[in-house]
């Protein structure tokens, strides 16, 4: 591991109410939540539709806008009126007209019985370096970063308490309030896939937590991954500049076509092989924008798909023996914070050593 130090300078919510009854329509409909001096209105996010998005379903339009919840979720809220349409609850599959106003429950911490994370004593993870600003740690292959709000909300499994923030709360309490999201997210300026390994930012404060998102939105900050992939990639190295939108059935990243209806966001990898194995090789990749599942999507589409990655592996490559995740590992990160600038590196985790020595 090598740690140098140099000096230089939309969202919703699920919220348990009580319901009130509309005496004129005989429906239930959820009431805002009551807080001191604050208008119902100050919570709610409206969007107004455009002549582009007329004529599209609303839990569609919605997946699209708020790209990190599942259809599921987004129906969920429809049907409970947290989401309405020119202040009438809809159903999912209402047809959206031009000037109709949609107004979103922002996601705010009014129960935090329910919403706040549980510290967790057992989540096992390597920090790398601490200050009074930063946490640098090591992610280990495996771990959830925070819980998911389906699984939260529905008793699924894995454990809603058994991620990185759960023992991030634990270790570092003070970060309990910081971030967009802290209630999910404490701290969490960015993420890993499950299955990826390596290293992670943490945020021990509000201000250092706005500087590091701000660093990310203007790429200044570098993070390097190796990856292990299927195959001789004809290309040594090279730039992967391929738009990705979310799947038809909203269940993984695809490249963007032209008849693509979900949102489509451009994303640009670049990668370099290091070395190549017989029928593999292992990639040096620097990712440019920050898409879920970026890496894992572009080196599939040009033919060489992670190994173990099921999900993007394609059809005609046989899955590997004794992998059990996709070989992927966050290396390296490189940023300036406060006037000095940090690099972090650390060793390939043991289960992907093994097939590169």
């Amino acid at each position: 591991m090598e740690v140098r130090v140099l000096s230089s300078a939309q969202k919703l919510i699920k919220i348990s109410v009580p319901p009130r009854r509309d005496s004129r329509k005989g429906l239930e409909v959820p009431c805002p939540p009551k807080r001191r001096g604050v208008s119902p209105k100050a919570h709610m996010k409206k969007i107004i539709i455009t002549k582009n998005n007329s004529g599209e379903r609303t839990d569609r339009f919605l997946v699209r806008e708020f790209f990190s919840y599942t259809r599921g979720e987004i129906i969920r809220n429809i049907k409970s009126g947290n989401i309405t349409v020119n202040n009438k609850t809809v159903k999912p599959s209402y047809i959206l007209k031009e000037n109709d106003a949609i107004e979103v429950m922002k996601y705010e911490a009014y129960n935090m019985k329910q919403k706040e994370i549980i510290p967790n004593a057992k989540i096992k993870f390597e920090i790398i370096y601490q200050d009074e600003n930063i946490i640098v740690i090591n992610k280990p292959a495996g771990l959830q970063v925070h819980p998911v709000k389906s699984l939260r909300d529905h008793g699924a499994s894995p454990s809603p308490n058994n991620t990185l923030a759960n023992g991030l709360i634990y270790k570092f309490p003070e970060i309990k309030t910081v971030g967009d999201e802290p209630e999910n997210r404490p701290g969490i300026v960015h993420r890993l896939d499950k299955d990826t390994s390596g290293i992670m930012l943490v945020a021990r404060n509000q201000k250092t937590f706005e500087a590091l998102k701000n660093k990310f939105k203007n790429r200044e900050i570098q993070k390097t991954y190796w990856a292990l992939v299927y195959g001789k990639l004809e290309n040594k190295k090279g730039l992967i500049d391929a738009p990705l939108a979310r799947s038809a059935d909203y269940k993984k990243q695809t490249i963007a076509r032209a008849k693509t209806k979900t949102k489509i966001r451009p994303a640009i990898t670049e990668y370099k092989v290091l070395k190549e194995y017989g029928d593999y090789s292992l990639v040096e990749v620097k990712p440019k924008t920050g898409r879920m599942h970026q890496i894992r999507v572009h080196l599939s589409s040009i033919g060489h798909p992670i190994l173990g990655d099921e999900k993007y592996r394609l059809k005609n490559m046989k899955a590997k023996e004794n992998i059990v995740r996709h070989l992927l590992c966050a290396k390296k990160i490189e940023f300036n914070l406060n006037g000095h600038n940090f690099k972090f590196e650390i060793k390939l985790p043991e289960d992907f050593k093994a097939h590169v020595l």
